[in-house]
């Protein structure tokens, strides 16, 4: 007899404590802007790759009024190798003019804000209210859709789907931070195409029919 959503996902949360007792979001960043910034690079894209990007991106560009100053075809220049880069510096420049007109220099901390600027989507909003502001967050990326589907958290691909899934059975304190360990795990042990199942601490509860090694 299977058990519910809910207790699977209480399973879940406590296995992946134990096991990543300490983890944090993988961007680096100093001013909450530079998250936001960062998350928007983050696209398509590795979180190691930004990490090496940012450092002078935010140096030549030092604060939101800079970036809202900025010529397109500078961060261009900038960001050219995380991919997408024409579209995703056309969306800094756009989202920090925003905030410096808008909303006063500070980066607001509702989804619903959030998502009014330009390349912001949910899961970019979630990133930014539960690491920023410590609010109830659900940050649906690619390593927690598949983890979720393969663990019988959720059934769907879809990002909005998924996060709705997710918050009908984790509690909304849990959200965030198993977020962030499912990302680790992902990245280390349940990858796409090649999944660790023989070392993975949640392979007695996970409902994948693809699980390999056990």
């Amino acid at each position: 007899m299977r058990i519910s959503k809910k207790k699977l996902a209480a399973e879940v949360i406590s296995l992946l404590k134990e096991e990543y007792p300490d983890v944090k979001c993988a961007l680096i960043y100093e001013k909450p802007h530079e998250l936001l910034i960062a998350t928007r690079l983050s696209a398509q894209c590795t979180d190691k790759r930004v990490n090496m990007v940012t450092p002078a991106l935010f140096e030549r560009f030092g604060s939101i009024d800079e970036f809202a100053a900025a010529e397109v075809s500078e961060v261009e220049e900038y960001i050219r190798t995380c991919g997408l880069f024409k579209t995703k510096a056309k969306d800094i420049v756009e989202m920090c003019i925003m905030l410096r007109d808008v909303y006063g220099g500070v980066v607001p901390d509702s989804i619903d804000e959030l998502t009014k600027l330009p390349g912001v989507g949910r899961k970019t909003a979630n990133l930014i209210v539960g690491d920023l502001y410590g609010k109830p967050a659900m940050v649906c990326d690619t390593h927690v859709i598949r983890l979720s589907n393969r663990l019988g958290l959720a059934d769907t691909k879809d990002p909005a789907k998924a996060e709705k899934e997710l918050r009908a059975c984790v509690p909304p304190e849990e959200g965030l931070m198993l977020c962030h360990r499912l990302v680790w795990h992902g990245r280390g042990v349940c990858a796409a195409r090649a999944p660790k199942c023989e070392a993975c601490v949640l392979r007695n509860i996970c409902r994948s029919k693809d699980k390999t090694g056990v």
